[in-house]
């Protein structure tokens, strides 16, 4: 019995990654928009983004944050390291490489 605990941990703990990771390579990188801004707001947080010279934006609630790992106070202070898929109503962080 105990085992089988620990398994159905394991698979709570798991199966959320295995999730967001299937939805990220669904959703392909040529989607993505970079994000411009990003703005508090009462229950989330909207970003804004450039698509063909018009202003883009999408909010997203904090819960929907926390599923996608996406640290809320970061994506306020550092907008510009996200990308968003509209179409996925997505976020992932961009790595920014550093320069030798």
């Amino acid at each position: 019995m105990g085992m089988l605990i620990t398994f159905s941990r394991f698979l709570l703990q798991i199966v959320p990654v295995i999730i967001v990771t299937f939805i990220i390579f669904r959703s392909s990188l040529e989607n993505m928009q970079d994000i411009l801004s990003s703005r508090k707001m009462e229950n989330g947080i909207v970003v804004f983004w450039d698509e063909k010279g018009e202003k883009k934006n999408e909010s997203f609630n904090y819960a929907e944050l926390i599923d996608m790992k996406i640290n809320a106070i970061d994506l306020l202070d550092r907008p510009k390291s996200y990308k968003v898929d509209k179409a996925a109503h997505l976020i992932i962080s961009q790595k920014i490489p550093k320069k030798p």
